[in-house]
């Protein structure tokens, strides 16, 4: 082999090895090195620490300032709020976002309001929200979902309580489920079975009623309370 045919491979094969190390760079960069956020990979880990509360737990009174309204108050009894909140850790320097989809079961005989059922609502009340959080700093942090004081004296207390955690790409990173209805077992999607979302009570009416009002606590009063543990949301 002649120096001019040496000297075109030992090219080559550089421009090769620059450009197999760049392309290394960028998978670093995408996984969540110092470059650049987490999007996947083992580095986007998350550590869920404390699981939601059901029943009178998770039920609380919410935070006020008095003479703050010049209409005054109109309730001088108490009102409880459902306040569902959950715990986690993420191991990366930052993580793009993440997405909580939580999924809320209400029991409608545990509704101090609504005794007896007079309205003859459905035994349950199912809710369903996502709340995606963006910029996420390595540690510990916290993620919250709440209906109004009028949910709770309707519909009752929540008796089963799940959440997925998922990245931009949809890969569910955790997540969880507690529950205190029979039938819907700890650790189970219940959401996701049919058995259970479309079952049908002794009267043929249907033992599930899905409902719209779960919001993230930042569109609430508990946005004021501890607002350093939550990330920015989706507005």
């Amino acid at each position: 082999m002649n120096t001019k045919k040496i000297i075109v491979v030992m090219t080559v094969a550089l421009a090769a090895s620059a450009a197999f190390a760049a392309s290394k760079k960028g998978v670093r960069a995408m996984a969540g090195n110092e470059d650049g956020p987490v999007t996947s990979g083992k580095e986007a880990k998350i550590l869920v620490d404390q699981m939601p509360k059901t029943g009178q737990q998770c039920c609380l009174t919410a935070p006020s300032i008095q003479g703050a309204s010049m209409v005054g108050q109109c309730y001088t009894k108490p009102r409880k709020w459902i306040v569902i909140e959950t715990k986690y850790t993420t191991y990366a320097k930052f993580l793009d976002q993440l997405t909580f989809n939580w999924h809320v079961m209400l029991e409608t005989k545990s509704a101090k309001e609504n005794k007896g059922n007079k309205m003859g609502l459905a035994p349950y009340s199912y809710f369903n929200t996502t709340v995606t959080y963006f910029n996420i700093p390595q540690g510990s942090h916290a993620a919250c979902v709440c209906l109004p004081p009028s949910y709770l004296e309707l519909y009752g207390e929540p008796k089963a309580i799940g959440f997925t955690i998922s990245n931009q790409n949809g890969d569910i990173l955790g997540g969880g489920t507690v529950s205190e209805v029979k039938g819907i077992k700890s650790d189970t999607q219940f959401w996701e079975d049919q058995n259970i979302m479309n079952a049908s009570g002794p009267d043929g009416k249907p033992m599930v009623e899905r409902r719209q009002g779960l919001v993230d606590r930042s569109k609430t009063i508990w946005a004021l309370v501890n607002p350093n543990d939550y990330e920015a949301t989706m507005q």
